[in-house]
């Protein structure tokens, strides 16, 4: 690498100055421009003398009528505003599910069951390996019992207990942490994509904790990995209509009747990548948590691309040629990502991001529609608007692309990549181990601004936006509490196994 010179070292300094120097001017525009106004005015009072201010104060006369119509109409205003203003949606706490370390699946044990149970087809078997290698999994990501076995045992009654193992491990802990009981849940929310019994996920909630025979619950299924963030959308929703209202998002995918024992290399990728996980959040509207609760909901930005035939097949459960099913991710998959996440922040970005930024990007947008098509368009700065990120921990490629679209730091996708290492995709949920992550390290501060970015299948890029509502203690239970002295961690580009 060349050695910087001092005149390059200068002019990059001066040009970051520059920079900062513009934010300030435009993010503060309107206080910059009342300052030579209150000047005038304290200027013009201090010119006409005490004397002439209190004359011109008695020679005002008001009657009766001239101070109530006033009164009446700022009272009016105020009471519609009021009224029709929002309730604020308040993140009291959540909870993420540990799994037990008899659940582990270091890499010489995936490949083993991987060798003994594709053992007519070695082409399969080094593929999974090379996908392990470049996967940015670690040696402790967990995998049902069921997958356990060789062959594995996909039976609905293991499905079931690995639903009640995650769920209510994860529920348990809630309860224990917020302090609330479960007959203080008015709304339950469940998703978990490809696993949906009868009766469902969120019957089974009901039935283990004996919640209200009048609870409002919802069972979503099918949504891909960014159903997390459409289950708080919903909650968001219901909480609007609902005063006073608790409402508990619990979010998983349950891994056991999903494990793919067939050959089509497009399917054999989830396995490589899926593992155990889930969480449980409480929401509520209750004014009761305005300074307890650890963070309050600012946006969520939905974005759905299934109009597009190849969006809508990227990631399609079917079947293969030997009738088993499994989970084709396409090869288009990144390319429809970033399309997605292209339409997502265009949306996201008038409401989070500051003027300055939004300003430069108009005028480049202006300046390629009449001056030169040809000009670079101009991506908005988001770390201007949020000090933590949350990418969906799909894999590698995932986390590389987003970093690499909205010029990340390697700070700020810090969190995405040791959850992957650490648990794998544990799809809908990962963005709650993210957060537990950022907590864990002491990073999370009072009015810090956390971007959540999923996505999932149909083709779906979901957003939310939270506001830390005070400054987060480091915590001393939940998943990374045994581990984050550990991380961050160096994940090579190539494991060989």
């Amino acid at each position: 690498m060349p050695p910087i010179s001092p005149e390059y070292f200068s002019n990059s300094v001066k040009l970051k100055h520059v920079k900062l120097g513009y934010q300030y001017l435009v993010n503060h525009i309107l206080y910059l421009l009342s300052i030579p106004v209150m000047v005038g005015i304290l200027i013009e009072v201090l010119r006409l003398g005490p004397d002439e201010v209190l004359s011109l104060w008695r020679s005002l006369h008001f009657d009766l009528v001239q101070i109530l119509c006033p009164s009446f109409l700022i009272v009016f205003i105020a009471t519609v505003y009021f009224m029709s203003k929002p309730r604020t949606i308040y993140l009291v706490d959540y909870a993420c599910y540990k799994p037990p370390v008899t659940c582990r699946v270091p890499f010489s044990t995936f490949m083993e069951h991987s060798r003994l149970i594709l053992k007519d087809n070695p082409k399969s078997v080094e593929f999974q390996m090379r996908i392990l290698e470049r996967s940015g999994l670690g040696e402790e990501t967990c995998l049902p019992p069921s997958i356990h076995y060789i062959p594995p045992k996909p039976t609905m009654e293991a499905a079931r207990g690995e639903a009640e193992l995650v769920i209510f491990s994860a529920m348990d802990s809630l309860f224990k942490k917020t302090g609330i009981k479960p007959k203080d849940i008015d709304i339950l929310i469940v998703n978990c994509s490809l696993f949906s019994p009868t009766p469902s996920l969120s019957a089974m909630i009901i039935n283990k904790y004996k919640l209200r025979s009048n609870i409002k619950s919802f069972n979503l299924s099918g949504m891909g990995c960014s159903a997390g963030l459409i289950s708080i959308d919903l909650a968001r929703d219901l909480l609007q209509v609902h005063p006073n209202a608790n409402a508990v998002v619990v979010s998983t995918e349950i891994i056991t009747p999903n494990y793919y024992q067939g050959n089509e290399r497009a399917m054999l990728l989830p396995n490589c990548l899926f593992r155990m996980g889930g969480s449980a959040i409480l929401l509520s509207n209750r004014r009761s948590y305005r300074w307890s609760a650890k963070y309050r909901l600012v946006h969520v930005v939905r974005t759905h691309k299934g109009a597009d035939d190849k969006a809508y097949r990227c990631v399609f459960e079917e079947e293969d040629k030997e009738g088993k099913v499994g989970i084709n991710l396409s090869k288009d998959l990144m390319t429809i990502a970033g399309e997605a996440l292209k339409s997502n922040i265009t949306a996201i970005g008038p409401l989070v991001l500051p003027a300055s930024e939004q300003l430069l990007f108009l005028l480049t947008l202006v300046g390629r529609k009449i001056f030169n098509p040809k000009w670079k368009p101009y991506i908005p700065d988001f770390r201007q608007a949020f000090e933590h990120f949350c990418i969906h921990a799909g894999g590698r490629a995932v986390i590389d692309e987003l970093q690499k679209n909205l010029q990340l730091s390697a700070e700020h996708v810090e969190a995405s990549r040791m959850t992957l290492h650490r648990f794998g995709n544990t799809s809908s949920s990962s963005l709650w181990y993210e957060l537990g992550y950022i907590e864990e390290k002491g990073r999370m501060r009072r009015g810090n601004r956390v971007w959540q970015i999923a996505f999932g299948s149909g083709f779906k890029c979901n957003s939310a936006v939270w506001k830390c509502n005070r400054t987060i203690k480091t915590p001393v239970d939940g998943p990374w509490a045994d581990c984050i002295d550990r991380y961050p961690v160096h994940i090579p580009e190539v494991v060989k196994l």
